[in-house]
């Protein structure tokens, strides 16, 4: 998690939010998807208030997609894949397969959260101005920082103005009641990841007697501010990478570009003189998003590898193609609206806004533990030139008066999220059980045969494991 993903991982919880619903929608029309019309997906449109304090200010259209149960049908399983600003429609329809055994009993369900990618995605930036972003931020220097992030949010509010003040996750929250009334469902049955334990937490603690079975996947603290949570995350990276370096060492071929100071070392040449790959610059921030991206999953631990030992090498092919599919470049060359609508989320999440001083003296002190993941704290003064106030009700959560327990899961080693904030989410919930993952990666489920096996008993039984229940990594 580079550059905005350090920051931008926004928590929410709720108290004092009042839960008034949306009104009840009409069904969904269902239809082939154009992404994919000969999968077994089909796609629908829900429309929801753009202001739900006062619908008269106009709708959205939430982009919808289902896969139909295989065999007998328990109902819908609602998810979110994280972000905030992840697409639920593009992930269900290249993951999907994933969830078999869950996809035989329940219609998997995802959707695009309003301000993201076919829900009136928010796009701060035309791409080349966008890819030049990326390759300038995070700066060390705080008149550079604050002028990129000036730039970059003048664009949100030029394109996106509209919108900016209704993205938060209360919103989204009453949008998937809306969804849940329009699926026909009693309850809502939800697996959410990373940013969507956050959404989750947030629907259980508006719609208590309307949660079914929830299960949340990389837990994120909600009481944690901006800055804690960037320092928390920085040293979160910095632990799976080196747990990423001794994995390296132990290979049978040994680690093939030394260690940790060849790319210390590959960094600073990159800050003053970037590679080139097809006419674009490879620059040190390049590589940090590079590695942030690979440290997410230990499956990609060896595409690292290779990327590193050719970049030290002079060429900048790998970590382009890793540091690209973290930032949701296009095969033509235009981006994805994740990290433009994860600031808008986070900003309207809280009404902290910690000044760019701030954030890089903490960048600055982070640096000296982490020179790779360090400098990512800059990006924490985005929200003080934001041009919307954010608002707290979401600082608080409770699952207490749920039918059921909420599933929450953590990995020791996860980066993103780190393990601290999985106990902690679960206290806050009170109606809650922690199931407890001892591996790596952002996200447990589908690693092991235990967390699967756990998680899909409880979604498909309401089976809930024993407290302190632990799963050994593979």
């Amino acid at each position: 998690m580079s550059r905005a993903k350090l920051v931008g991982i926004a928590l929410v919880a709720m108290t004092g939010v009042g839960g008034g619903g949306p009104v009840e929608p009409a069904g969904l029309k269902w239809a082939a998807c154009a992404e994919a019309p000969l999968a077994p997906f089909q796609c629908a449109t829900l429309t929801v208030p753009l202001d739900y304090a006062d619908p008269g200010k106009g709708t959205l259209d939430l982009a919808v997609v289902r896969s139909k149960a295989t065999g007998p049908r328990i109902g819908s399983l609602v998810f979110n894949f994280g972000g905030p600003g992840g697409s639920g429609v593009t992930t269900l329809l290249a993951s999907g397969t994933a969830f078999g055994s869950l996809n035989r009993s329940y219609d998997l369900v995802s959707f695009d959260p309003r301000g993201v990618d076919r829900s009136s995605g928010i796009q701060c930036l035309p791409p080349k101005e966008f890819e030049e972003f990326l390759e300038a931020e995070p700066s060390l220097d705080e008149a550079t920082e604050r002028d990129l992030s000036v730039e970059f949010v003048q664009g949100c509010q030029k394109n996106a103005g509209r919108i900016l003040p209704y993205v938060g996750t209360v919103n989204a929250a009453k949008d998937m009641e809306a969804l849940r009334q329009a699926l026909g469902d009693p309850k809502l049955n939800y697996l959410g990841f990373s940013y969507g334990t956050h959404l989750g937490a947030t629907y259980a603690t508006l719609y208590p007697q309307k949660t079914g079975r929830m299960v949340l996947d990389a837990a994120l603290d909600p009481t944690v501010g901006l800055l804690d949570q960037s320092r928390t995350q920085v040293l979160g990276f910095q632990k799976a990478y080196e747990n990423y370096l001794a994995d390296c060492k132990k290979q049978p071929q040994g680690c093939p570009f030394g260690g940790n100071a060849e790319v210390v070392g590959l960094l600073d040449r990159l800050d003053t003189t970037p590679l080139v790959v097809n006419g674009r610059k490879v620059t040190d921030d390049t590589v940090r998003a590079a590695i942030g991206e690979a440290l997410y999953s230990k499956l990609s631990w060896p595409l690292l590898t290779e990327a590193l030992t050719a970049a030290i090498k002079g060429d900048g092919t790998g970590v382009q193609a890793l540091a690209d599919q973290y930032a949701g470049r296009q095969p033509d060359g235009t981006y994805n609206t994740l990290l433009s609508s994860l600031n808008a989320v986070l900003c309207a999440d809280t009404t902290e806004r910690p000044t760019f001083a701030q954030a890089e003296a903490l960048a600055k002190d982070l640096s000296k533990v982490s020179p790779i993941f360090g400098p990512d704290a800059a990006s924490a003064g985005i929200c003080s030139v934001w041009p919307t106030p954010g608002e707290d009700s979401n600082k608080r959560v409770s699952s207490r008066g749920t039918q059921y327990p909420v599933l929450v899961v953590g990995a020791i080693n996860d980066p993103a999220t780190p393990y601290v904030w999985a106990p902690k989410l679960t206290s806050e919930l009170g109606n809650a059980v922690l199931l407890t993952f001892e591996g790596e990666g952002h996200g447990a489920y589908g690693q092991t045969l235990c967390v699967t096996g756990i998680v899909d008993a409880y979604l498909l039984n309401g089976t809930v494991p024993a407290k302190g229940t632990v799963c050994p990594a593979a």
